[in-house]
């Protein structure tokens, strides 16, 4: 999909120089996602992670490339994050890995950059982090990774225990009056209390039992999630991440359990991290003396007004000396 960067960018217009593409690379553990930057125009592609990364991230390039009409050799940086970002190597294009952590905070902050607090819910863990809001940067974060409860897996695993697909899991549970009471805090024994809660339902043929299954399985994760909120207190400005950010079930028990309303962003917030990156790109590119004798070039400017710039700059990263960084707050934009 192709946007503006004035029509996402809430509170400012973003200015490039002439050639200055540049992108970024989510490699979560069951969707990828890729943004592609060039000068006011932003391009974004989708696709389920394959069994290998690397070839994930190459099908995103090449969807990035052709909807955009460059060539591989157009492209100034490339910064990987995610789950799949340390698979990932270019000989060709110089390039750098940053944690989904300080990705999902850039993202969001640059699509909304009144978020003070952002929940990243993706297939294999969980989030909360929070962020400034004058930098983007991350201030503190704690997360779930040890088990699935609380995670896009664990809604995919109820999804196939009600015998719908995942993306009817959240509009399912949005019809349900009395939520299933589902009580464990680990998955293998909450599947049990699901199959237990079905196999009642299905007993009666009740369509009302699946829809409080449904919205007992929500519960049950959003739960998990505010716990991990109460370990670093939330903040007004509440950013919703990740690729459970499209569910309108997670949404809803998301915002009536934390009495908090989510911002609403003008672009699909599982792009998050990949546009995080796309800007980290764009600082490691307006850095580089390679890039800008390549392109001869001047450093591109994302401003929160047109009356005050802010010059994004970053230390320039050997393509062929790969490490993860994370960047001090002398680098905030």
């Amino acid at each position: 999909m192709k946007y503006k960067a004035q029509d996402i960018i809430a509170s400012g217009t973003w200015t490039y120089g002439p050639a200055w593409p540049v992108i970024g690379l989510d490699i979560g553990s069951r969707g990828s996602k890729g943004v592609l930057i060039i000068e006011d125009v932003i391009h974004t592609a989708f696709i389920p992670t394959g069994l290998y990364m690397q070839e994930t991230a190459d099908e995103l390039l090449r969807r990035l490339l052709d909807e955009s009409g460059l060539q591989r050799a157009d492209i100034a940086y490339i910064v990987g994050t995610g789950y799949g970002r340390i698979s990932l190597k270019y000989e060709d294009i110089p390039y750098q890995v940053v944690t989904e952590i300080s990705c999902h905070a850039m993202g969001a902050h640059t699509v909304l950059p009144d978020t003070r607090t952002i929940i990243d819910i993706g297939g294999q863990d969980s989030k909360a982090i929070k962020i400034d809001p004058r930098t983007g940067k991350v201030v503190e974060f704690v997360m779930n990774d040890k088990c699935a409860a609380g995670t896009g897996r664990f809604l995919e695993k109820a999804a196939a225990l009600l015998g719908i697909e995942l993306d009817e899991l959240g509009p399912v549970a949005l019809e349900s009056k009395d939520p299933a009471p589902i009580s464990s805090q680990c998955v293998v024994f909450a599947e049990s209390e699901m199959i237990s809660l079905r196999a009642r339902g299905e007993r009666n043929n009740d369509l009302e039992a699946r829809a409080n299954i449904a919205a007992g399985v929500h519960l049950s994760a959003a739960r998990r999630v505010n716990n991990l909120l109460g370990r670093i207190g939330i903040e007004p400005g509440l950013a919703f991440t990740g690729g459970v950010s499209n569910n309108p079930g997670m949404w809803q028990v998301l915002e009536t359990l934390l009495k908090s309303k989510f911002q609403i962003p003008k672009i699909d917030l599982i792009f998050a991290g990949a546009l995080g990156a796309a800007v980290y790109a764009g600082k490691h590119a307006a850095a580089s003396s390679e890039v800008a004798a390549k392109y001869q070039a001047r450093p591109f400017v994302l401003t929160k007004s047109a009356e005050t710039p802010v010059l994004l700059t970053a230390a320039p990263a050997a393509a062929d000396n790969v490490t993860e960084v994370e960047f001090d707050n002398s680098l905030a934009c």
